[in-house]
């Protein structure tokens, strides 16, 4: 037994005509700021409230927290899709029902599909009240 874990050992093991260079390896997480639009371009009331707090919540808490949301789109750009798709009211109740699902760790892999970047895909069209919108993904499927 100790003479195989000695051939094993010495199998894998670095020798001097194994050349290493030396890496120069990069801990930076590329990110990019451009798709976040902070700015207002429309004037009517709902859309300034829910932009002030998208805005809020990317300042706050999604640029502090970094990229770790578990679901494709992330929860801001669902937040922001909800809004789009019917309106302040029901956005905000996706949004809240999407972050409650967020943060439920036990059992993700069973209910969603996932998306080619290995997150759950989750977009708000299948939360929506319009049936013509709503298509089923059969969980585990691989999204593209």
């Amino acid at each position: 037994m100790i003479f195989s874990l000695l051939i094993v050992v010495s199998s894998v093991a670095q020798t001097d005509w194994q050349r290493w260079e030396k890496s120069r390896p990069n801990y930076l997480k590329e990110y990019s700021h451009s798709e976040r639009d902070y700015s207002y371009s429309d004037n009517s009331f709902s859309y300034i409230i829910s932009k002030t707090l998208i805005n809020a919540y990317w300042f706050f808490i999604s640029d502090v927290d970094g990229d770790n949301c578990p679901f494709h789109p992330s929860c801001s750009a669902f937040f922001v899709k909800s809004v789009e798709e019917t309106n302040l009211f029901q956005g905000v109740l996706m949004f809240f029902d999407r972050f409650t699902r967020d943060s439920n760790p036990v059992g993700r892999e069973d209910h969603y599909p996932v998306y080619k970047n290995y997150r759950f895909y989750d977009p708000p069209s299948l939360y929506t009240l319009d049936k013509s919108k709503i298509r089923f993904i059969p969980p585990k499927r691989v999204i593209e």
